[in-house]
């Protein structure tokens, strides 16, 4: 018999964590598939569906990955075409901030002030951290940043999607700081705006990076309930 639907959701949910080191297993196309059709679910203004993906796997992903890698390791920086962090940190943002710097740090071995090795680790996003298969979002720029949010909704889709299937992800903002090697390398029109990118695989259970464990605030602390 079936789990009900409502608890293969929790499970997905409270399983789900970022990955930062995959296995080279496979991902086959018809899965990749699948996930974004039932993320095609997700809601969006109006039904707009604001995003656009690009799957990559195979040599097209070693392509893409070798070309900004050279860009960061050169020291070239493109910036993006909207802000992700805010331009100065305050607590309790920065607090947080600092907790899983520090904690993935200190899985690694990387002391405080050691920027070589903490430039390999930035630098491993665009390898989309050795996972099979990476994919890259876009969204058209005459669309409001309103829909950013539905665009949020449905990363969360892929997230929960892959995760009941078994596999493991990891959301890269980073991918938005070289827009122009992605859009150059990719053919992308210069009317997308690059959100952003998406590891997909299996997670290296013997990867230390992969057993940070992230806490979430209790909701006492986030919400305000009134009149119940």
């Amino acid at each position: 018999m079936n789990a009900p639907a409502a608890l293969t959701v929790d499970d997905a949910i409270r399983s789900r964590h970022s990955v930062r080191r995959f296995l080279s297993t496979p991902v086959h196309e018809s899965v990749v598939r699948e996930i974004l059709a039932l993320s095609s679910r997700a809601p969006s203004g109006t039904n707009v569906q604001p995003w656009r993906v690009y799957a990559l796997a195979g040599e097209e992903r070693k392509s893409l990955s070798a070309a900004i890698l050279a860009e960061y390791n050169a020291g070239k920086k493109e910036g993006r075409a909207f802000d992700y962090y805010p331009p100065e940190w305050v607590d309790p943002w920065l607090s947080r901030r600092r907790k899983l710097g520090l904690g993935l740090y200190s899985l690694l071995g990387i002391g405080k002030g050691d920027k070589e090795k903490m430039h390999e680790q930035t630098g491993r996003n665009y390898l989309f951290f050795d996972a099979p298969v990476g994919l890259i979002l876009t969204m058209d720029k005459r669309l409001g940043r309103g829909m950013f949010l539905d665009y949020g909704v449905f990363i969360g889709h892929i997230l929960l999607a892959a995760r009941a299937r078994g596999l493991d992800t990891c959301v890269q903002n980073a991918f938005a700081d070289y827009p122009d090697t992605t859009r150059r390398h990719l053919g992308i029109d210069e009317q997308e705006l690059i959100v952003g990118g998406v590891a997909l695989g299996y997670a290296d259970a013997n990867a230390p990076e992969n057993t940070l464990a992230t806490e979430r605030e209790p909701v006492e602390n986030f919400a305000d309930f009134r009149g119940f």
